[in-house]
């Protein structure tokens, strides 16, 4: 039976091409066994690794896209994806503890449409940040974004000086703000807000970067290397302070907001 499973159910890691049964991938939280390679996760399985049980109260939960621009089927594309997803918008925030400290979340689902900064996801990441600043709390932001979501224009474009001064208030503040690369964070998330964090950490081989590839090949004329925007890659080079596999994340999250002094509750 568990040759059949294997072999009628795998998941083929998009790296290394070795196969899982689907069963332990899952129990394996999403991650190849052979190269550690980091899967997607729903906003969902995030918060339940991350958060402690029952401590998360949403933000926003209501708010909705409009279609600023008239593009064609946005708004009918938008209510498929909140149906699918189980969310109104491709970030979810909110206020959670992680071994009993008290931060400021947000997560980003790449399922609703590639987790894109529209004005919506900008709006609730700024919101997200105010409150952090006016309750002292720290932000932890999980990021895994194709960048700005162009069926919304110029104002998709607006939400990156738009929470990249959120940011800098909650700076100014006093408070601590750590993002989480995941894969991928790239464009405009990558060139506002996922950049500006007090700590930057990655999930392992997660791509991370703003142009393509390729975009950037034809650009300057050279051939980039194999690893280029990997985690490894900008760790390597100074843009992301550590790499945490997700199995020690919850735990690293709680020995950097111990370090910080974060208010802790009793679990």
């Amino acid at each position: 039976m568990y040759l059949y499973y294997m072999r009628e159910n795998p998941w083929i890691c998009p790296h290394c091409q070795t196969p899982m049964p689907m069963e332990d991938f899952e129990k394996n939280h999403k991650v190849c066994s052979a190269c550690h390679y980091h899967a997607r996760l729903t906003w969902q399985e995030r918060l339940v690794l991350i958060a402690d049980e029952g401590s998360f109260t949403e933000f926003d939960a209501g708010m909705t896209s409009k279609n600023p621009i008239g593009f064609p089927n946005y708004e009918t594309k938008i209510a498929q994806l909140q149906r699918d997803c189980e969310t109104r918008e491709a970030v979810v925030t909110g206020e959670c503890g992680i071994q009993g400290y008290r931060i400021i979340i947000g997560i980003m689902d790449s399922r609703f449409m590639m987790a894109s900064m529209g004005s919506v996801v900008g709006e609730k990441i700024t919101r997200a940040f105010e409150y952090g600043a006016a309750q002292q709390r720290p932000v932890l932001l999980f990021t895994a974004s194709g960048g700005a979501r162009m069926q919304e224009g110029i104002f998709s474009l607006m939400q990156m000086a738009k929470t990249s001064g959120a940011v800098a208030q909650h700076s100014r503040a006093g408070q601590l703000y750590i993002t989480i690369l995941t894969d991928p964070t790239t464009g405009g998330v990558t060139a506002s807000f996922a950049s500006l964090g007090d700590i930057i950490m990655a999930e392992p081989r997660a791509l991370i970067g703003f142009a393509g590839k390729r975009v950037i090949q034809d650009t300057i004329g050279q051939a980039l290397p194999e690893n280029f925007q990997s985690a490894e890659f900008i760790h390597d080079h100074g843009f992301a302070d550590m790499i945490v596999h997700r199995k020690d994340m919850r735990g690293m999250l709680s020995r950097v907001l111990r370090m910080h002094q974060i208010h802790r509750e009793a679990v």
